[in-house]
């Protein structure tokens, strides 16, 4: 039988063992407060239980901390930044602690997009609001910075995923991707450059101009091959992804009014390259510049199966075009222009929106 004595203190212990047991599996709300904290190094438990109670992610910090001490686990904590909600219980969020589960947002970009695209993407995702992003992408400092002398960074966003961390912004995730497109065009392609006589510009903006005609991998040198014979011709690519450019998104057709429009991109309507590229082409593309095919190819049209044919002559391309562009308003421009390619009206195949229509306000 117990005593008075021994009553009394499993009267005084009992309540506080409770709250305790209660504290390490009972989450502080129901989900709605979601915080993401940078626990770097050097933070102690008292600090991180703390910051954790003044966010209201849980009701204690004092009992945080002595969970963690009579857990072994205050002094196993991993620095990084971690995403809490108040739905978690104390023992998930300090397992999450002590295991380094550490938050962050993989963001992939796909060969070809433009800045505009990448804008897009990032805002839907809610990494990034569109327009913050294009203004790094146009700002003069920053450009400075990274020693890029055309307007903007088009063409040197390299394709690839990168992790975006809580605390990163649009300056420090253009800066990552310029410095993977130097690993890896100094790396790959500066020497191949150099033995072909291109400047390091001219092969980003054929190589984005590839990037956004072929649809089929395996046409990639062959399209090349039809954009370098009409330079060493001195004739105008007359590329339609250029006629575009800025202007609004490309979707495998251009009007007659695209053609005709006066802009600095626009290949129907200036001789030679573009001033810069029109999107951030990958390594097969750059590949293709490089090492274009062999051939005397100077047109191309859309089979409409994804593949293109390829012509030497004017009379050849015309009759393909009759052919695989039969009844289609696209045939419009057939007699007023000679351009490498005709497409279809219809969405290319790879379903990409291209260029967005607004530049930011360099202001």
């Amino acid at each position: 039988m117990l005593t008075g004595a021994a009553l009394l203190l499993l009267l005084i212990l009992v309540p506080p063992i409770a709250t305790y047991l209660d504290f390490r599996r009972s989450p502080s709300g129901n989900g709605d407060n979601v915080r993401v904290f940078d626990f770097s190094s050097g933070y102690t438990m008292k600090r991180i239980a703390e910051e954790l109670e003044r966010s209201r992610i849980i009701s204690s910090s004092l009992l945080f901390a002595l969970y963690a001490r009579l857990e072994g686990a205050d002094s196993r904590v991993k620095a990084g930044s971690y995403r809490f909600s108040d739905a978690m219980p104390p023992a998930e969020i300090l397992r999450k602690l002590v295991d380094g589960e550490v938050y962050e947002v993989r963001f992939s970009v796909p060969e070809g997009y433009s800045v505009y695209q990448i804008a897009e993407l990032l805002d839907r995702r809610g990494i990034f609001r569109r327009g913050s992003f294009l203004r790094q992408c146009f700002s003069r400092p920053l450009l400075d910075e990274l020693g890029i002398t055309a307007g903007s960074v088009e063409g040197y966003l390299y394709p690839s995923t990168y992790t975006i961390r809580p605390n990163s912004d649009e300056k420090a995730l253009i800066s990552e991707m310029v410095a993977r497109f130097h690993t890896a065009y100094d790396g790959k392609f500066a020497e191949g450059a150099r033995r072909a006589g291109l400047r390091r510009e001219q092969v980003l903006t054929l190589a984005s101009m590839i990037e956004k005609e072929a649809v089929d991998p395996e046409e990639r040198p062959v399209i090349a091959s039809v954009f370098l014979n009409r330079l060493k011709r001195d004739m105008p690519l007359q590329s339609d992804p250029t006629a575009v450019y800025g202007v609004r998104a490309f979707a495998g057709k251009v009007s007659r009014q695209d053609i005709r429009r006066d802009t600095r991109y626009n290949t129907y309507r200036i001789k030679g390259l573009p001033p810069g590229p029109i999107g951030n082409p990958g390594d097969a593309a750059i590949e293709a510049v490089l090492f274009p095919a062999r051939t005397r190819y100077l047109y191309f049209v859309a089979r409409n199966d994804g593949t293109h044919h390829f012509s030497e002559s004017l009379e050849e391309h015309n009759r393909a075009v009759q052919k695989y562009l039969k009844n289609q308003e696209h045939i419009e421009h057939l007699q007023e222009a000679s351009g490498p390619e005709l497409r279809t009206d219809r969405p290319n195949l790879t379903n990409r929106r291209d260029d967005f229509p607004e530049r930011p306000s360099m202001q």
